[in-house]
């Protein structure tokens, strides 16, 4: 009696652990009972009848996904390869399970496809130089095309856009050229500046013959601290006749009538 009892004990005991399941706070069971959906439990622990029920488990923490490198050929006709990491998290697990056979690959390839269509769209300077506008484009795709499978897309960030030598060699060339130009633009606007200023200075001097006279005697002074060269230099006749034309006039006595 004994020996029939003891198995049976244990078989017991057995399929009571076996319909035991334990779901830890960030995951959810999705039941089947004689393969039709009959919910969604957990977390915590659930029953679930051998043979008759099974459960399939899904993890809702935010799941981290990365997009192989792509080919792209951008609008402008400059082959690329991208590559890109998504951020999502399942928010419907009966969907997950019911609508799509692996969410996992299913969304990748999607990725996939989206970056390559999304990147095909833009010229290569806008892949470079705008990366959020293309992150929120292809967010906003796969959340739109992955609603159905329960699946919410919080976030893509582009990694890499790496570029063939040739072309970084351009980008090199070009943005050389770029500051070159700004170079002389800037010098150019520095020339305009200081001749204009010369040419409100040089109309002041000749407005005022005094201060004309004030600045040749001030170049003359200059001059003079260096004892190393002989320098001639020129000196204008109206100037001398305003140094020397006063005196002669106060030398020569008024004549009376």
């Amino acid at each position: 009696m004994m020996t029939i009892l003891l198995p049976l004990l244990v078989a017991v005991l057995l399929l009571i652990f076996s319909s035991i399941k334990i779901l830890k706070e960030y995951e959810r069971g999705v039941t089947f009972t004689l393969g039709r959906f009959t919910g969604v439990k957990g977390p915590g622990i659930i029953i679930v009848i051998p043979v008759i029920q099974q459960i399939v488990r899904v993890d809702l923490r935010v799941i981290v996904l990365d997009v192989p490198s792509q080919d792209v050929i951008s609008r402008d006709n400059v082959s690329v390869k991208v590559n890109a990491v998504i951020y999502f998290r399942i928010v419907d697990p009966e969907r997950a399970v019911i609508q799509v056979a692996n969410v996992f690959e299913a969304t990748s390839q999607l990725a996939q496809t989206t970056l390559r269509s999304v990147l095909g769209q833009h010229e290569l300077d806008e892949m470079l130089a705008e990366r959020d506008k293309m992150n929120a484009d292809i967010q906003n795709i796969l959340d739109r095309q992955t609603d159905a499978w329960g699946i919410k897309v919080s976030n893509v960030e582009i990694k890499h856009v790496d570029l063939n030598e040739n072309m970084i060699r351009a980008i090199a060339a070009q943005a050389e050229a770029e500051r070159s130009r700004r170079a002389k633009v800037i010098h150019a606007e520095g020339e305009k500046q200081a001749s204009a200023m010369l040419a409100e200075a040089a109309r002041m001097l000749a407005s005022e013959s005094q201060a004309l006279q004030l600045r040749y005697l001030q170049t003359l002074t200059e001059i003079a601290k260096d004892r190393t060269n002989t320098i001639v230099f020129p000196v204008p006749l109206d100037i001398l006749q305003n140094l020397f034309g006063g005196q002669r006039d106060q030398g020569t006595p008024s004549r009376q009538p």
